[in-house]
């Protein structure tokens, strides 16, 4: 009988060590866990040629922005799976190297085609889920709602698996079904407590439901049982900070900052080390809170090295707000001139919202409140195509709020706020509808 991964699918190795390695990596892999990459170091070194650990393996290095061993790692599993490898695992390879060569429209073909041929590949699922997923980052506007459609679609080949309810939980939450989406997701945290991605997506949840507190507590309770090492160690934090701010504890947000976002103290990847960084920083700044300016030119440079030029519209919008912060207009002039080329050249999917929100930063980072109410108003409601969460794209919509209430523009302000006050609770949102009288 054919060795099989925790799905049920047949696995080309006849060395149980290997196998049990694999299917323990993927698990680790899915849960965002420390351990991953020894243990599918474990997996390839009890079969050198069973490919799918190897191009697990460039996946992990792809998220810590390891271009050259990722590739690596994905041509000799190319190479392996055609020698040795079903037509799952051949398609399986494919799909993920497409993805670690930033080949997104062809990686988006080939993960559906999989998936319909094999619903309970979880591996491939995972590529377009997520806030930073292949579906967020196709600078689609409805990316939300295409996750939750895939999820609903292959729903009944999963049933009740810690990791699909914690993916499609979290799709349910940023496609507007919140009550569904964090029981659906608390249940898959309650299966696998040691679960990184399941605790992040009850924090989204309870970031839409508005309670603040039950998340602090969670952070509290659950961060001691996870390595700081971890892959989200940092950007779970970092919502904790976003809590602490609805307080307006600025005090509390900076030392969250110092222990786990600043460049020298974070071992996130690249991406995350830049948003989570350039928000927490902004935010902020914008509700009114002292940043020492050493802060803000830190982290510039440690992102200017990550990201030296343009690449990802949602890195790009977090490299515009260390430019506009720190007044590098040349730098986000220089970033600015490739974004509108690709533009021009129909190679930026997300399209001119991109663009757009750039200028408006700089423009409220000159304290031109109103320049940057023109910029964003006739973008707004494209903000989604540049990727991330609602926790991460409302940084947009709290810059835009700002603006008009420094601008002086009360009763559009006041409209915006009472429409996000109608959806979810919000401290902030209640001091600032209170300071307009």
């Amino acid at each position: 009988m054919p060795l099989e991964d925790r799905y049920g699918l047949p696995l080309s190795t006849s060395s149980d060590d290997a196998a049990s390695a694999y299917r323990e990596g993927v698990d680790l892999l899915l849960a965002g866990w420390t351990g991953t990459a020894e243990t599918l170091e474990r997996a390839i070194a009890a079969d050198p040629d069973f490919a799918l650990p190897h191009i697990a393996r460039a996946r992990l290095h792809a998220f810590y922005q390891q271009g050259d061993l990722a590739r690596a790692k994905a041509a000799i599993a190319r190479d392996l799976v055609a020698k040795r490898g079903t037509a799952r695992e051949r398609s399986h390879v494919e799909t993920l190297a497409l993805a670690i060569e930033g080949r997104l429209p062809e990686a988006i073909v080939a993960t559906l085609k999989h998936i319909d041929a094999w619903p309970r590949d979880a591996v491939v699922l995972s590529l377009p889920l997520g806030a930073f997923g292949l579906f967020a980052f196709s600078g689609r506007a409805d990316h939300d709602r295409a996750r939750h459609e895939l999820c609903e679609r292959v729903a009944r080949h999963y049933g009740e698996d810690w990791w699909f309810l914690t993916m499609s939980g979290w799709a349910m939450t940023e496609n507007g079904d919140v009550a569904r989406g964090r029981a659906v997701t608390e249940r898959g945290f309650d299966l696998r407590p040691a679960n990184a991605h399941a605790a992040h997506a009850v924090l989204h949840a309870m970031f839409e439901d508005g309670s603040i507190e039950a998340a602090d507590q969670l952070v509290d309770e659950w961060i001691p049982t996870y390595d700081r090492a971890g892959i989200l160690h940092g950007h779970i934090r970092w919502h904790q900070a976003l809590g602490t701010l609805e307080h307006g504890d600025a005090a509390r947000a900076l030392a969250i900052y110092a222990d786990v976002l600043q460049p020298g103290a974070t071992q996130a990847p690249p991406l995350n080390i830049i948003t989570d960084g350039a928000s927490l920083l902004w935010r902020l700044s914008a509700y009114g809170h002292a940043v020492p300016k050493p802060l803000w030119r830190e982290a510039d440079a440690a992102a200017q090295k990550l990201f030296p030029k343009s690449s990802l519209p949602f890195a790009d919008i977090h490299m515009a707000l260390f430019a506009a912060a720190t007044q590098n207009r040349e730098a986000l002039a220089a970033r600015l001139a490739v974004i509108e080329q690709r533009l021009a050249n129909g190679k930026l999917p997300a399209g001119p919202v991109v663009p757009a929100i750039c200028r408006a930063l700089a423009a409220f980072a000159d304290d031109d409140y109103a320049a940057c109410v023109r910029t964003l108003a006739p973008v707004l409601a494209d903000v989604a195509r540049i990727g991330g969460s609602h926790a991460q794209r409302e940084l947009i919509e709290d810059t835009y709020l700002v603006a008009l209430m420094r601008s002086g523009e009360l009763p559009r302000a006041r409209a915006m706020l009472d429409a996000r006050l109608h959806r979810r609770p919000s401290l902030r949102d209640t001091r600032w509808q209170a300071a307009m009288g």
